[in-house]
């Protein structure tokens, strides 16, 4: 039979950074920074070049997470961001929003500038549309109110793109990079600095009041001054009701094989089946790297046919070869579109949070941690008003978003107690290499029946508030739909909030 490839960023292939140790006995510091991130790893590099004792806690591994999984390109231009917040906001709130992510940039810039290897280049970052766009048109509009060094650039992307467009924006001296690379450099970095990094350490609790202790899963605690939580979806999410602020969007990336010249520029559609386009050279070999297929996380039945469309628009447009990588990442979209970054709970001074980027965690990311190392060294930044947790929960101009996301999510719970009825299936049916609800016994369980024909049988209900969990045909794991946890084969925990592994048995006689 057909197997269907595992997926692998690109960004990993040849991590060859050092593993750092789990946490094996208690300890105190300064600060604890949970998340070893883009923002997480900036935040302690900069505390601990400020004299602070900074302990950084990851669950899995350096460059496991989001920021592994991204398209890496470091840019102002959000999509169609400015006019949006114009509308909402007004310009002085949008051209922050600008100066936030500028000022990351020049500060990765200067990083690059002191020896920092991670593969970054200066490129021009483009939208466009291949249809006629009223929302481009507007975007165009906000640069020229908000004096974005950028414009109309229809003809330049006619000339790159081997399709034809209808409207083009360009913003000018942008960047894309390695994030792998960056992250170890940070690390590294750190570390020399005197810094402590754990690996394959879960926190599972951060305690309230002075000098919060945060538990791990094994049972260690590291005592500290404050807590930085940058774990993507904070994990202590319930305490704050973060869970009813976000919407989770999953996409797709490949990366194809060509023997065409790289692709000069960055581009993003806004049309409704969006696509991303940037090249990426290695090891003498040219990828070009085709996002995009987004949805909402948990809720697509087979994610394998993203990776195929994606595939077959490189082949048809750029000539390109099959993809050799692949791989997906999950995005938390706030419900005003702009990040949470600062104290997470009014009446917990120590504890803060740098989550919710809106798909573009590389400069948000970068911006993030200096803000949060700002904070807890007491220095100013103009910034923190507009990006901070506490700010108004539901505006007006947010309603919509915020039903949207809850009354999706009681769907999805509801939906999920149904399903395990209706798409319940014989585990004989199961092939290799798939997963799905079956009956095991008396009780309806998730299976995945591997290549050596071993059944991994799981809880489906997810441990964090209790949704159904759906079977991930490309990844091989198990998805929920409500807020976007995911598990593997195993039922361990690859991405948050849920911090609880599904209960896991290894069967062999099914």
């Amino acid at each position: 039979m057909h197997r269907y490839p595992f997926t692998n960023s690109i960004w990993r292939q040849h991590d060859t950074g050092p593993l750092y140790p789990s946490l094996n006995i208690s300890e105190s510091a300064d600060v604890v920074v949970i998340g070893a991130g883009i923002a997480g790893l900036v935040c302690a590099y900069e505390l601990q070049k400020r004299g602070k004792q900074v302990t950084l806690l990851e669950a899995l591994e350096i460059g496991h997470g989001t920021t592994g999984h991204t398209t890496a390109k470091c840019s102002v231009q959000h999509g169609l961001i400015y006019q949006k917040l114009i509308r909402h906001f007004g310009e002085t709130v949008a051209r922050l929003y600008y100066e936030f992510n500028a000022e990351a940039l020049v500060y990765l810039q200067n990083q690059v500038n002191e020896g920092f290897d991670c593969d970054y280049s200066l490129e021009h970052s483009y939208l466009y549309a291949t249809e006629p766009n009223d929302e481009l048109v507007k975007e165009l509009d906000a640069y020229r109110r908000l004096k974005i060094d950028g414009g109309e650039a229809t003809e330049e992307v006619n000339h790159a793109l081997p399709f034809t467009i209808e409207q083009a924006l360009v913003i000018r001296n942008q960047g894309q990079f390695h994030p792998v690379k960056y992250l170890r450099e940070l690390a590294d970095r750190f570390v020399r600095l005197g810094g402590k990094i754990y690996e394959q350490t879960r926190a599972l609790d951060v305690s309230q009041g002075p000098r919060p202790i945060v538990t791990t899963a094994t049972g260690r605690r590291v005592q500290a001054n404050q807590v930085v939580i940058a774990t993507h979806y904070p994990f202590n999410d319930l305490r704050g009701l973060y869970v009813s602020k976000f919407s989770v969007e999953r996409s797709y990336i490949v990366a194809c094989e060509t023997d065409t010249d790289p692709l000069k520029g960055m581009y993003l559609s806004v049309d409704e089946n969006s696509r991303s386009f940037r090249s990426y050279e290695e090891n003498g070999k040219t990828y070009l790297l085709v996002g995009g297929e987004g949805h909402t996380a948990g809720q697509e039945p087979d994610t394998r046919s993203r990776y195929v469309h994606l595939e077959n628009d490189a082949q048809h447009h750029f000539g390109t070869m099959r993809a050799t990588y692949r791989w997906s990442s999950q995005d938390l979209i706030t419900l005003d579109s702009l990040p949470y970054v600062g104290q997470m709970f009014k009446r917990e001074p120590d504890i803060f949070v740098a989550t919710g980027f809106l798909k573009w965690g590389m400069t948000n990311g970068i911006a993030a941690g200096i803000l949060l190392a700002d904070q807890l060294t007491n220095r100013p930044n103009r910034f923190s008003e507009l990006v901070s947790p506490l700010r108004t929960t539901v505006k007006p101009t947010d309603l919509p978003a915020f039903l949207k996301t809850n009354l999706d999510t009681a769907t999805q719970f509801t939906k999920g107690a149904v399903e395990r009825v209706l798409e319940r299936q014989d585990v004989q049916d199961l092939q290799l290499d798939e997963g799905g609800i079956v009956q095991v016994g008396h009780h309806t369980k998730g299976v995945y029946r591997d290549l050596e024909n071993r059944c991994h049988v799981v809880n489906l209900t997810c441990t964090h508030l209790g949704c159904t969990v759906k079977w991930n045909n490309a990844e091989r794991t198990w998805d929920c739909p409500c807020h976007g946890s995911r598990f593997d084969t195993k039922g361990t925990v690859l991405e948050g909030p849920a911090t609880k592994s599904l209960t896991y048995s290894k069967r062999e006689d099914l």
